[in-house]
């Protein structure tokens, strides 16, 4: 069961990341991208990562995309004609793809992953982590808030638009 729900956690993202670079449609882009981050936390609870898989959820999904989301949708962009591809372009992704390949062949010959030794790692159990969180990391955290509650109010004044009466001479 575990090699299905890995194939399909495996198959949901690569398709939906594909779908994410392939796509028109600026909201569909994010749907798909929205959606390969689920596939990740899935292949993250699946290694019994739960933390990281929450995580993920939380600030990527459910902050991240859903305000790339927010923001096509009040700048209402649509999709253009598709320019032709650059030779450099067709170069780089060609030699991305290759070193994809030799990255996959080469994790095919390795028989098995060597697990790291968590007993003597600082902050590694959930409580050490939440106290880091909460005290030495708790002002760019608070930061990062702020600049993404400034990001949204500037695109919903950016985004705003004025008639020829609302604007003064």
């Amino acid at each position: 069961m575990s090699h299905f729900l890995f194939n399909f956690f495996a198959l949901l993202t690569v398709i939906c990341a594909v779908g994410t670079v392939l796509n028109k449609n600026t909201v569909n882009a994010a749907m798909c991208f929205m959606l390969s981050l689920v596939g990740v936390a899935g292949l993250f609870v699946l290694l019994e990562a739960y933390l990281l898989a929450f995580v993920l959820i939380l600030v990527y999904a459910g902050a991240v995309a859903a305000l790339f989301l927010f923001i096509v949708m009040l700048l209402d962009m649509q999709g253009g004609e598709r320019k032709p591809f650059k030779p450099m372009a067709v170069l780089a992704s060609t030699l991305a793809a290759a070193l994809l390949a030799v990255g996959v062949l080469t994790m095919y010959q390795q028989p098995t992953l060597v697990a790291a030794a968590t007993e003597n790692v600082p902050g590694a159990s959930l409580k050490e982590y939440a106290y880091q969180l909460f005290s030495t990391y708790l002002l760019p955290v608070q930061v990062i808030g702020f600049l993404l509650l400034i990001s949204m109010l500037g695109v919903i004044v950016l985004s705003k638009k004025f008639s020829d009466a609302e604007v003064a001479p």
